[in-house]
């Protein structure tokens, strides 16, 4: 018979079985049906017997090649006296035995016989030893399948995944192998398998569970490998699971334990944390406990581990590592939360002082290895959780992250330009079931927030001039910007890209306050004015974007009073659209509403404005002060204000409410504008005068505008 795929192996290799080799020659001298099939239960014999090598397996299937095995696959009628399932184990055997070979694995012939395997497995009952042989044989091949390159998602496209997660949840004969190849199959397609059949393995999830709570002995820490495979990128906080998990991972962790029991319960109780928070452990004095010991634990870990001389030590860690980071960035999430964390005061205090010591190894470790190793995904995941810290602690380490930011800043770098090439920059945070960490993506972007606290301060932020960060950053702000402004439907690229662009303002504020000469020496900063000046007005009808137009609105007015002599602040149409969303966003920030005690109307926030007053308060302030000192810097900017009717609405509006309910800050930041607005615009000051301008300036205790209108 002619072989079906591949070429024939050398007739000179010969087999030490001589009946294996009279077999092979009957197989292909076989003149009907009855010869072949004799000499088959003979190969068949010699092949469940392991006496065959690979080359000799490869000649059985060129003697036998497909179309006999599936002939006997279909037949339904074995002789009179045989076993009912005779010709289908032969079948079986056969595809086992060629499945040895990872060519034959993944051929088509055996491909679409995944379906049958299938059945094999969820309807074949092992009441006898042909049935038993059967389903040991149909798990071999799916094996040998999910080994191959396009195994995993034929096994997954061609309903294998659910049959195995029934034959796990119902404890059918095999379901260890099963829980094998579940394993295997989530490691390689995890997305694929949680999107086609999620239900089934969140059966699995909870039939493992209960045998882990269960579990007293070794099984207990096997359970813990293979459970985490099996929790979803999101698990919703009820799941009925999430309590058994909680004590049998409380059980373990109080416990002494060697490290090859504790590290499965750390990234097990990581993949836990990423999927659902601290949702899965339980608050009060018990959770609160629990969670304290965990967070301790992975920094512990953490700490021994790169502190280790021999990075290839580390190396062997990085899975674990990154596992405890997880733990730690949520650790950092609880000890800062104000309501609802679970743990209390004093072990906050507590927790703080270890996580400095774990974060005192982070930096450790990348000043150590960061530079030879810049293509290591796991650089990236330390620095990641790097940031977290940063975001929320600058106080300790300083001298240590200072000695670091030349690094952290080339990474970034190195990481954005990359980022550009592949033609994304925004990395997808969804989670993983075995929890691996995000290896690439945005460093700079959960780098932002801890460079927004360190560039309030004289030393970092000098460390980060010197090292160029101004023109990384303006680069990255408008890459950003083209990303955000792309698709304006897209809810995720909105919610992180919003973010970070408004973290990026907050950093381009504190260079401009805190070092406002740098503003005009450094070229960057006007790409970056160009940028806000097209950036603003397509925000302007976006209202729910109400906190990144505070920081545009007000970054780009500090901005254009150090780069009055920018081309693009010479009354260009980008100039005056700036000028008059900025104005829009000044001018809509309070109204005046009916006193509930009396007949008169009092100052008060916009309905549009309150929820993100708290955040963006203090930039409309700012930004009210910026407004006021561009009057005199731009003649031509009174007329845009004047065509707004803003001033028209200022001076109604100050005519109509109390003076008492305007706050002292609030008239301050009125003052400012209404005295630049009379004293450089003749048209103004009229307006102002109109207006009852005298008059309402000694309501308001405005006496500089007061003495301005009273001069001729």
């Amino acid at each position: 018979m002619a072989s079906e795929i591949g070429t024939t192996p050398d007739d000179s290799e010969t087999s030490n079985n001589p009946t294996l080799e009279r077999c092979l020659d009957v197989l292909r001298d076989a003149r009907n049906d009855s010869e072949q099939f004799a000499a088959l239960l003979l190969v068949t014999k010699a092949a469940k017997a392991g006496d065959i090598d690979s080359k000799t397996r490869r000649r059985i299937f060129d003697a036998v090649g497909f179309t006999f095995p599936n002939r006997l696959l279909a037949s339904k009628d074995p002789p009179e006296g045989c076993p009912g399932h005779m010709f289908q184990a032969l079948g079986l055997t056969l595809l086992a035995c060629f499945c040895t070979d990872p060519d034959l694995a993944e051929h088509p012939q055996v491909l679409n016989k995944i379906p049958t395997f299938s059945s094999v497995i969820s309807t074949c009952a092992p009441g006898d030893a042909s049935c038993g042989s059967m389903i040991n044989e149909a798990y071999q091949c799916l094996g040998a399948i999910l080994a191959t390159p396009k195994g995993p998602r034929e096994l997954v496209n061609r309903g294998a995944l659910v049959t195995l997660c029934q034959a796990y949840v119902s404890h059918s004969y095999g379901y260890d192998q099963a829980l094998c190849l579940l394993v295997g199959l989530l490691t390689a397609a995890e997305a694929k398998c949680w999107q086609r059949a999620p239900s089934a393995l969140i059966g699995v999830l909870h039939t493992l569970s209960a045998e882990f709570q269960k579990a007293e002995d070794i099984t207990k820490f096997q359970l813990c490998e293979a459970l985490r495979r099996f929790v979803p990128p999101l698990l919703p906080p009820g799941s009925e699971c999430l309590q058994s998990l909680y004590q049998g991972l409380s059980s373990i962790l109080s416990s002494k334990l060697s490290a090859s029991q504790m590290d499965p319960a750390l990234k097990l109780a990581a993949c836990l944390t990423q999927a659902c928070g601290s949702e899965w452990i339980p608050p009060g004095r018990s959770g609160s406990k629990f969670f304290a010991l965990l967070a301790n634990l992975a920094c512990v870990e953490v700490r021994l581990s790169l502190e280790e001389l021999d990075l290839a030590e580390v190396d062997k860690k990085q899975e674990l590592v990154a596992a405890c980071y997880i733990l730690m960035e949520h650790a950092i999430l609880e000890c800062t939360r104000e309501e609802g964390s679970l743990l209390r005061e004093r072990q906050k205090v507590q927790l703080v002082g270890i996580l400095e010591e774990a974060f005192a190894a982070v930096v450790y470790y990348l000043r150590q290895a960061g530079w030879e190793k810049l293509g290591d995904p796991f650089i990236f995941a330390s620095v990641r959780i790097l940031g977290a810290w940063l975001a929320e602690e600058t106080s300790s380490l300083k001298q240590e992250i200072c000695d670091l930011l030349p690094f952290l800043l080339h990474y970034a770098k190195l990481q954005f330009e990359a980022g550009k090439k592949d033609g994304s920059s925004l990395q997808k945070t969804g989670c993983s079931g075995h929890q691996k960490p995000i290896w690439h993506g945005d460093a700079l972007r959960f780098l932002l927030p801890g460079l927004s606290h360190l560039t309030t301060e004289d030393r970092p932020r000098a460390v980060l001039i010197s090292e160029g960060a101004p023109v990384l950053l303006c680069q990255y702000f408008s890459h950003q910007w083209e990303v955000f402004v792309s698709d304006l439907e897209a809810p995720f690229a909105l919610d992180a890209v919003e973010s970070t662009l408004q973290t990026a303002c907050a950093i381009f504020l504190n260079f401009v306050v805190a070092v406002p000469e740098l503003i005009s020496r450094e070229d960057c900063f006007a790409a970056l004015m160009d940028t806000l000046l097209k950036s603003l007005p397509s925000l302007r009808p976006q209202g729910e974007h109400l906190g990144l137009v505070a920081g545009v609105t007000t970054l780009g007015l500090l901005m254009a009073r150090k780069l009055s002599a920018h081309s693009g602040l010479q009354r260009t149409p980008e100039a005056e659209g700036f000028f008059s969303a900025a104005i829009a966003f000044l001018a809509e920030a309070h109204v005046a509403q009916p006193d509930p005690v009396g007949d008169s109307a009092i100052l008060q926030l916009a309905p549009a404005y309150e929820a993100a007053w708290p955040t963006i308060g203090e930039l409309w302030l700012l930004g009210m002060q910026a407004f006021a000192s561009c009057v005199p810097l731009s003649p031509w900017l009174p007329e845009v204000v004047l065509l707004s009717v803003w001033l028209q609405d200022l001076l109604e509006l100050l005519n109509r409410v109390t003076p008492a309910s305007v706050d002292l800050e609030l008239v301050t930041a009125f003052h400012g504008v209404l005295m630049e607005l009379a004293r450089s615009s003749p048209p103004c000051r009229e307006v102002i005068q109109q207006h009852r301008g005298a008059e309402l300036a000694n309501l308001y205790g405005m006496a500089a505008l007061e003495q301005c209108l009273s001069q001729p």
